[in-house]
């Protein structure tokens, strides 16, 4: 490494649920018509899940049942670092689901900017969760 570089170090899988869980706010990455789309969404992490509410459109139509990737990142200017929370899994619609999970993440707390309206819940279950933080010299 140069001198004056800064660093890279791996995050373990409880260091990235926990700066998950800091958070409600990331973007999601989709597969639209063969390209790749990102969106931002508000969420909340129940244990090591995502879960969103979304108004139907390009989000819904394109992650339920689908691979997906979430990502999140944090930046600390008093640390002089910055850490980035990847998540790779598949996104399931809950919204009508009758399962005792998704009757019990419908009712957790997940804020939404979109207009008053019908949305609807999804949850991502991870394949993989990583993360790294970039330390600055």
């Amino acid at each position: 490494m140069a001198a004056g570089a800064g660093r890279v170090v791996e995050l373990t899988r409880a260091e990235c649920l926990d700066i998950l869980g800091r958070h409600g706010f990331g973007r999601l990455a989709v597969v639209e018509d063969g390209q790749p789309a990102i969106f931002p969404i508000n969420y909340v992490l129940d244990g090591d899940r995502v879960v969103f509410r979304s108004a139907a459109g390009s989000k819904l139509d394109h992650s339920s049942l689908d691979r997906v990737a979430f990502e999140v990142d944090e930046f600390d200017d008093d640390l002089a670092s910055a850490c980035s929370v990847l998540v790779k899994g598949t996104a399931r619609e809950i919204t009508e689901a009758i399962d005792a999970q998704s009757r019990r993440e419908r009712e957790l707390a997940v804020s939404s900017w979109m207009p008053p309206g019908e949305l609807h819940w999804v949850r991502i279950v991870p394949h993989e969760i990583t993360g790294r933080q970039v330390i600055r010299p």
